[in-house]
């Protein structure tokens, strides 16, 4: 029974981790996965995600991110992540894509952020 109670609290703080993949505008993406045909069942066979993450791609006035995992998964960043992928973005300069390697704590689908950097 202790194990037990002890490993269901540890799964409530969350998950340490390192994802890749890339970074986009949030607003924008989160706008974009909602603008689906309300009868098509296949919504996922019809979507260009190659397309989406270009044209969501961010800019210096971004303010939410979120990171867009290989399987499509998306992961929000948490305010501290935002502001080091803000920085990130500016110093980069403007570019199309922006495939980044984040590690953190993941908590549903937020990642608090303890380094943000680009992909090699």
């Amino acid at each position: 029974m202790r194990m037990l109670a002890v490993f269901c609290l540890s799964a409530a703080v969350g998950f340490a981790g390192t994802w890749s993949g890339y970074l986009v505008n949030g607003n924008c993406y989160a706008s974009m996965e909602r603008n689906k045909n309300p009868s098509d069942t296949e919504s996922y066979v019809d979507r260009d995600r190659g397309f989406e993450i270009r044209y969501c791609s961010p800019n210096a006035k971004t303010k939410a991110f979120t990171l867009v995992l290989d399987d499509g998964e998306t992961l929000k960043l948490d305010t501290a992540g935002n502001a080091k992928a803000e920085e990130l973005v500016k110093n980069t300069g403007k570019k199309r894509y922006f495939r980044v390697e984040v590690t953190g704590v993941q908590t549903k689908d937020t990642v608090k952020v303890d380094t943000i950097s680009a992909a090699k």
